[in-house]
């Protein structure tokens, strides 16, 4: 029998994994929203406000290292990375932003667990504000989804 994944909003309910997040402290104020959007969006999808544990590290460059311990810990379905990198006066974005991507890629294939990018990497703080809960959305909230939907679809792929 040929199996594929259910229709997208079929494969949104978190069920009963925990799920954590790990957010970088620069930027409190977009941060805050962000893991807002993040927590409210797996707690409409299904999870207890239990299932969801929250990790801060210092910046984006630190979360790879905190993705990959949380995911090989056992305890998460999924881990959803939470940052901003705003382009500042010297190309120290371009290096952080590189090294963050490659990292959480990897934490995800090392642990075999989803880690999801939920970093903004913006040109402007307006940007930043505009992905965090503005006319763009709520990055946290769409890192959200993702982890729900590949939790969903890996439960698929172990099936006999």
């Amino acid at each position: 029998m040929q199996k594929t994944s259910p229709p997208l909003e079929e494969s949104l309910l978190a069920g009963d994994g925990c799920y954590a997040i790990v957010a970088a402290r620069w930027h409190a104020e977009i941060m805050d929203r962000l893991i807002a959007g993040a927590r409210e969006t797996l707690v409409a999808r299904g999870a207890e406000a239990s299932q969801v544990d929250l990790f801060r590290v210092p910046g984006s460059f630190e979360l790879p290292l905190a993705c990959e311990r949380a995911a090989r810990t056992g305890r998460y379905a999924a881990v959803i990375a939470l940052g901003v990198v705003v382009q500042g006066e010297t190309p120290h974005h371009d290096y952080i932003n590189m090294s963050v991507a490659q990292g959480l890629m990897q934490a995800g294939q090392n642990s075999g667990v989803p880690v999801l990018f939920g970093v903004l990497t913006c040109h402007t703080m307006e940007q930043a504000q505009e992905r965090a809960g503005g006319k763009v959305g709520n990055k946290g909230r769409e890192a959200a989804l993702a982890a729900i939907e590949m939790v969903n679809l890996l439960r698929i792929l172990e099936q006999d």
